[in-house]
């Protein structure tokens, strides 16, 4: 088969999917792209078994057809030196051997045979269907993804959860941080009163993270007990889920907080990261003191006699109240909230602590909460 494209175009569509291969594959197969063509349409697949991505583009003086693997690191590695330019490639049918032509030039792969790739899983009959917006899905998977654990012994906890009733839910918490976010689908294969969900591992999160901005339509996706299916525009995704049961997210949100701050994020932020820089580098514990109008922000490192301390305002009339948190987390979750303002709810010391934003994005709501840490005073 043969076929001209352009060396840009090929690398981007290249590049987005090669982050989906592991530097060590136990299948030597899986260290190469598959190539597929049919009439003019060239087909790019990467995968590592449990994630596969896909893509295609159009090519130009095509002619014939069928599949050939290519070793990804060589083809990517010559694709960046090459300025945009069309490159043809050929390839023999019956040896495999590639040789790629651009202007000045010509280079040699020799390719393996496309049938040693591994087939895409089969959805079964019970086959659910979701229908989500991409701005929606790409706000709610940034919004989340920082929240997900890294737990060999909890392995549900390692993804996000998509709870889908009559609105879309994803859930992220690894323990000690939860965040929830709710928004609408397009459309749901979910009756009224039911319920269907699933758990999207780490990495295809990370994938869909890196490719959705630039998506403008709605994202379908397909998933069954096992394994999603994601079809964006000019690409498909198909990953297996995280096995097992998510736990009770809401069971472990405090309904009762009578203690409720309202503070400029912004400043809150700035004021944290200045201040938990003295914080103790094994606990980064970072203490807040609310009284009314005021949190007094504190942080100190014994071991280095080294602490800071800094007043900020803030709206709040009630009793004074303290409480520690893990200065790392704060500073993430405050980092994830568009709004100015934020508020932050409390009920007592040893309780998690809630924040949200005062005023949400439109059709978004957020949540987000924070297990708190053990004063010694």
């Amino acid at each position: 088969m043969k076929f001209t494209v352009s060396s840009t175009e090929l690398l981007s569509h290249l590049q987005a999917i090669s982050r989906v291969i592991n530097s060590k594959n136990s299948l030597q197969i899986l260290d190469n792209f598959l190539f597929s063509l049919e009439g003019n349409k060239l087909t790019m697949t990467a995968s590592d078994i449990e994630t596969t991505m896909i893509t295609s583009m159009e090519v130009q003086e095509a002619e014939g057809g069928g599949m050939v693997a290519v070793a990804n690191k060589l083809l990517l590695d010559t694709l960046r030196e090459f300025s945009e330019q069309p490159l043809t490639f050929h390839i023999d049918d019956n040896t495999l051997a590639m040789m790629v032509t651009s202007a000045n030039g010509t280079y040699n792969f020799i390719g393996q045979s496309g049938d040693l790739y591994p087939q895409l899983p089969e959805l079964s009959e019970n086959i659910r269907t979701l229908t989500v917006s991409a701005p929606i899905l790409t706000s709610g998977i940034g919004k989340t993804y920082f929240c997900m654990a890294d737990d060999e012994l909890r392995p549900v906890m390692n993804g996000i959860y998509f709870d889908i009733a009559d609105d879309l839910t994803l859930v992220a918490t690894d323990a000690h941080k939860l965040v929830r976010f709710k928004s609408k689908y397009e459309s749901a294969s979910v009756g009224e009163g039911e319920k269907m969900s699933f758990i999207l591992p780490k990495k295809p999160a990370t994938m869909l993270r890196n490719i959705l901005p630039k998506e403008t339509e709605n994202v379908e996706i397909r998933f069954d007990e096992k394994n999603a299916y994601f079809q964006l525009s000019n690409y498909t995704m198909v990953c297996r889920q995280v096995e097992g049961r998510y736990p009770n997210y809401n069971g472990v949100i405090p309904q009762n907080n009578p203690f409720k701050i309202m503070v400029d994020r912004q400043t809150f932020l700035n004021t944290l990261k200045r201040v938990a820089v003295f914080s103790n580098q094994a606990s980064n514990l970072i203490k807040l003191d609310i009284t009314t109008n005021q949190i007094h922000v504190s942080a100190q490192d014994i071991d280095f006699s080294i602490s800071a301390e800094e007043f900020i305002p803030c709206s709040y009339e009630g009793e004074p109240i303290k409480i520690g948190f893990k200065s790392t987390f704060l500073i993430e979750m405050l980092g994830n909230v568009e709004a100015s303002q934020v508020v932050l709810e409390l009920a007592d010391p040893s309780r998690a602590g809630i924040l949200l934003p005062f005023e949400n994005v439109e059709g978004e709501e957020i949540l987000m909460l924070l297990m708190p840490m053990l004063l010694n005073d």
